[in-house]
């Protein structure tokens, strides 16, 4: 599998395992722990000591609904106003829900939270953005450290096998461009000397933040972004890496400090210490209802512009009012930081100012922690969730790794029960060390004594102030960078992390410049205004092989889930065109409108309109392809909308419609699933609201084809003249409804075979007209296709045999007649296997075969051609067939005879 990967030496050694995770924080110890107590080898990679990473710099504590009156949906409804408008709700519902009992294990664990002497319950204070009493915390203010002990602790009484002081390089894949394992170079510390690598099914990155992207952090030196970078090369989506969130209260030491600077957490503002000014005066109240515990967004601001007003380089803390005890007891790790510079708190003002802390936005997964390359994870700081949105909720960041760190074992859990040895079901076999990591071109390395110009270039024009013109400046800084690149850098770690540095801030300056709005920690001081009607989307950003980048957008609930196997454009509603990476933001160049791809060469359309985004062809590119693969055009869609309301008209008009409403009345409509399903079609829908559309007309996606949704959940709102919605609603419902059935129908047979190697696919029993999109519902639901038409593959079946003389003869036709073809052969007895081998068959259908017979054949065929399991399935008996080891099994009930998913059109009448 081709892609991009970092100049190294090749791997010299190896090791496997089934799941590696990548940081060793409270996201990947507690996914390492998870794993391994389901059976799994567990390979815990981490680039300083086990108990480095960036939870142990954790001080306020972690958030969660454990006291009494507090519930999991006010923590929901303060997390998202903290995300400014961008959350997943779902997700955030995921992470509060789930969020005590995560907490709870983790005291099980071995967590030791502080606790009120006299009652024995956990002590909860508050911090910005929360209107409860909901944070625990350890230690006064040493929470991170205390998770950490204890997961380390732990991990090493479980006897997981560590890889410590090694930076990973980069993502190995298979011949199917699933993870596989990783590069790594161990920094002559660890257990192995150079560069070797891990060999694995299941991938977990939990590397933590890139807060050493800019000059000042509170992020540990080892937060260079490693990850984001990694998956960046490996083809994995990212989102919303503008949304970079500056601590407001950072202990302030110079206009020249540099690197990790001292935190002095939200908690001492959640005890009661005041936010002031040189003259003493509290700027936050009256800024904000919370005052001082506003969102961090808003305090960072509010700090910000008092430093304009003042011409000041910092603010002030007040917590003099404390008394040295509480100082002591509560804040004992701040108190000697402020004091090992020269600052007492009991008796001082603490000089504070914002400075980098933490990524809102990162690699894009889904609730399981699944990125859009198959078998790759990703949890922790590194991850996009959706959960934070446009801004964090100050001690959600601990609970997030937790809960998601959680699922994605459990995920992977459901995988590895019942195995016969150590290795995941499907795990790449053993290989050569070097093998893996030679794939793709080498992206040329940066000099590390270029870190410094990366880091300043990025606080000066994308740090708490942005415009276009300090981006446009930022990006013309780091292209020289990049175009200064001198073959001759000498591979090493420091070289590594920089090349990483400047990857991460292109990429993140490029989703700055094209948020043009200010929204949660994204402040843009040419657009001061928050753009609801616009800007309430997520850039998504994926690297291509040829280095360009792909950028779209897709609608706020739309965000999770995503399908792992997706493209980059998946669920979209804008893309622009393709540029270089280091010619991104160059001064003089434009940033692309939003003219959404996606199709590619396999639909070369001109572009349709819906609605008010331009789409070419309105279709995801997966649909596009299946058009052309089955011989029609891409714009078969709009055919088959007109068809529908043809039919449905006779050249007459919606009588009814006509009647009763007038004819300038203006509707909005909600289809909404009446029952709970897998979603497939929602484009064909739109294209038929297109053709019967009279006037402009506005939808908005709340899923994407692939999704699962609950009864009642909103897939797609829809704003035009109610005459002409209520004229398509049938036809678009009928097609949804079908489509969405079939892809729920895969779902639940994909679901039962998940983690045992084999995949259910289609026949060519299909509706007349509709097969392309009937497959494509397949696809949806997690299934995959046989042949579009007969003339695709040969499939030499009892009738040919007999035409034909014998089985073998028959193969032997098609051969001479068509020798370019692929061909697959049905047998209904053993005997018949080992004569189709030897002619060299693709592959072989087991017509009718028992689960006995087929673990026989199986062993018999050796992995010398595909088998497929057809005849005698079902989802009771289906995963006894899986288990045998053949590769597909096909349904043709899937396509033939689905039953619909209810879905129905909900009117909200308005005035014209």
């Amino acid at each position: 599998m081709t892609g991009i990967r970092l100049t190294a030496p090749r791997p010299g050694w190896a090791v496997d395992a089934d799941v590696v995770v990548i940081g060793s924080g409270v996201a990947g110890l507690t996914v390492a722990l998870r794993c391994a107590a389901a059976g799994a080898r567990v390979t815990v990679v981490t680039k300083a000591r086990l108990d480095a990473g960036s939870t142990r710099w954790a001080q306020g504590g972690i958030a969660a609904a454990l006291g009494e009156g507090d519930t999991p949906e006010q923590h929901l409804d303060d997390t998202l106003v903290a995300g400014a408008g961008l959350c997943s709700e779902e997700a955030v519902r995921t992470l509060v829900t789930e969020g005590p009992e995560a907490v709870r294990r983790l005291i099980a664990t071995g967590a030791c939270f502080d606790t009120d002497a006299g009652t024995g319950e956990i002590l909860l204070t508050r911090e910005g953005g929360h209107h409860r009493n909901r944070i625990a915390h350890a230690g006064g203010d040493a929470t991170g450290a205390e998770i950490s002990r204890a997961l380390v602790e732990a991990v090493r009484a479980a006897g997981i096998e560590t890889i410590e002081h090694a930076l990973v390089l980069d993502l190995l894949k298979d011949a199917e461009g699933r993870a596989a394992g990783v590069s790594l170079h161990v920094m002559g510390e660890g257990q192995h000397d150079g560069v070797g690598a891990v060999r694995a099914r299941s991938v977990v990155l939990a590397t933590g933040g890139m807060g050493q992207v800019f000059s000042a952090t509170t992020n540990p030196a080892v937060s260079t972004g490693d990850g984001v970078a990694l998956a960046l090369r490996a083809g994995a989506q990212v989102s919303d890496l503008e949304f970079v969130q500056f601590h407001p209260t950072v202990l302030w030491l110079g206009p020249d400090a540099e690197g990790q600077q001292p935190l002095v957490s939200e908690a001492v503002r959640g005890e009661g210490a005041h936010l002031v000014d040189a003259d003493g005066h509290r700027f936050m109240v009256g800024a904000h209802e919370l005052a001082e515990l506003a969102p961090r967004d808003i305090v960072a601001k509010g700090i910000m512009r008092r430093m304009q007003e003042k011409g000041a380089e910092h603010m002030y803390l007040d917590a003099r009012h404390f008394g040295a005890q509480k100082w002591e007891q509560r804040f004992p790790t701040i108190l000697a930081a402020c004091r090992s510079h020269g600052i007492d708190p009991v008796t001082q003002l603490v000089p504070v100012a914002p400075a980098a802390h933490y990524a809102s936005g990162g690699v894009r997964t889904d609730l399981h922690g699944r990125t859009t390359v198959p078998g790759l994870y990703a949890c922790g700081e590194v991850a996009c969730t959706g959960v934070h949105g446009a801004n964090r909720l100050a001690s959600n960041s601990l609970l997030e790794g937790l809960v998601f760190a959680e699922r994605i074992a459990d995920h992977i859990g459901d995988h590895i029960g019942g195995r016969t040895d150590a290795r995941l079901p499907g795990a790449p076999q053993p290989a050569p060390a070097a093998e893996s990591a030679v794939q793709g071109t080498e992206l040329r390395l940066v000099a590390p004594e270029a870190r410094t110009a990366i880091q300043r270039a990025m606080t000066r024009g994308a740090g708490v102030l942005r415009s276009a013109e300090s981006l446009t400046r930022t990006a013309a800084e780091l292209a020289r960078i990049r175009d200064g690149v001198d073959k001759a850098v000498v591979p090493g770690t420091e070289a590594w992390e920089t090349t990483n540095l400047l990857l991460v801030s292109q990429v993140l300056v490029e989703a700055a410049l094209r948020r043009e709005e200010t929204r949660g920690c994204h402040w843009r001081e040419d657009h001061p205004d928050r753009d609801d009607e616009h800007s309430r989307r997520h850039l998504l950003l994926a690297l291509r092989p040829d280095r360009t980048l792909a950028v779209s957008a897709t609608a706020t609930a739309a965000f999770p889930p995503v399908t792992p196997a997706a493209a980059s454009e998946e669920n979209t509603v804008s893309t622009s065109e393709d540029r270089p990476l280091h010619q991104i933001g160059r001064p003089g160049q434009e940033a692309a409108e939003a003219t959404a791809g996606g199709c590619g060469d396999a639909c070369g359309c001109a572009g349709e309109e819906f609605g008010e985004d331009t789409l070419e062809c309105g279709l995801d590119p997966e649909l596009a392809a299946l058009l052309v693969a089955s011989g029609l055009d891409p714009l078969q869609v709009e055919d088959i909308a007109h068809l529908a309301i043809e039919e449905d008209l006779d050249g007459g008009v919606d009588v009814t419609s006509v009647a009763t409403i007038a004819e300038d009345a203006v509707a909005t409509g909600d289809f909404t699933a009446r029952e709970a399903g897998t979603i497939a079609g929602l484009r064909v829908a739109e294209a038929i609201l297109s053709v019967v559309a009279t006037d402009e007309f506005e939808v908005e996606r709340h899923v994407a084809d692939g999704d699962r949704v609950e009864a009642g959940q909103k897939l797609l709102t829809v704003r035009t003249r109610t005459r002409d919605l209520l004229t398509a609603e049938r036809s678009m419902l009928n097609l949804l409804c079908r489509l969405s059935g079939i892809a729920t129908a895969t779902r639940a047979w994909a679901d039962a075979l998940e983690g045992t190697g084999a995949a259910v696919r289609d026949t060519r029993k299909t509706t007349v007209g509709l097969r392309a999109l009937e497959k494509y519902a397949v696809r949806c639901g997690g299934g995959v296709n046989h042949r579009m038409s007969l003339s695709d593959a040969a499939l030499v079946k009892d009738n040919h045999v007999v035409a034909a003389g014998g089985v073998a003869e028959a193969f032997r036709a098609v051969r001479r007649e068509f020798p370019g073809l692929p061909i697959e052969v049905e047998v209904d007895r053993i005997d018949q296997i080992e004569p189709v081998l030897a002619e060299g068959a693709d592959l072989i259908m087991l017509d009718n075969f028992t689960p006995e017979q087929t673990r026989e054949a199986v062993e018999l065929v050796a992995g010398r051609a595909k088998l497929e399991s057809s005849g005698r399935l079902t989802l009771a008996n289906a995963r006894a067939y899986a288990g045998t080891g053949v590769d597909y099994l096909a349904v043709g009930g899937l396509t033939h005879s689905s039953p619909i998913l209810d879905i129905g059109l909900d009117l909200r009448e308005e005035s014209a």
